[in-house]
């Protein structure tokens, strides 16, 4: 989800302001047309606490609880709300898990990396989107983030400290 919908969630401080300035700048300043531009905290705080209907009253509101958001809860928290109270599905399914059971019979815990990809390609119009049953266009995304998933994974295993070595075992230096 973090590479599908807001690939600095880890490091920003609840807002990107950057891409938010991106995403006006290319709506041309028409809040009806802006795209993106809101991180997962962002969406969290809207899904959480206020409408859906696309204002600046409402941007304003969101902005100022996603930096409250990112004060009091954990990036971990604040992920696992996000998963829980996004709609994932045209019968209000909410919920990753509901999303994994109505999408693919199964729990969330045991879908694949593909399967995930897939939910995260449905996001932001369940509605249009469907993982059950996935449109070029979602295999496409789902391809994307699942390649940029695994490339993330790499490059951490890559750039991680060595294992201390175990009490007791010789390590050749």
């Amino acid at each position: 989800m973090i590479v599908a919908e807001d690939g600095s969630f880890c490091h920003n401080r609840g807002v990107d302001l950057g891409a938010l300035r991106e995403a006006l700048q290319q709506a041309d300043e028409d809040i009806e047309e802006a795209r993106g531009g809101s991180t997962i905290t962002q969406q969290t705080a809207k899904n959480l606490f206020l409408w859906s209907g696309r204002s600046f009253v409402r941007k304003a509101l969101e902005f100022t609880l996603a930096i409250w958001i990112n004060l009091v809860l954990p990036k971990r928290r604040v992920m696992e709300i996000y998963l829980n109270i996004a709609e994932w599905g045209p019968d209000g399914q909410f919920g990753a898990e509901a999303a994994a059971r109505y999408s693919f019979g199964k729990s969330a815990r045991d879908l694949t990396a593909r399967e995930s990809a897939e939910l995260a390609a449905i996001l932001p119009n369940p509605l249009r989107r469907s993982a059950r049953a996935a449109s070029p266009l979602v295999r496409r995304l789902a391809g994307l983030y699942e390649y940029r998933a695994a490339a993330i994974r790499r490059s951490m295993t890559a750039s991680a400290p060595p294992a201390p070595p175990s009490k007791g075992k010789r390590v050749p230096l």
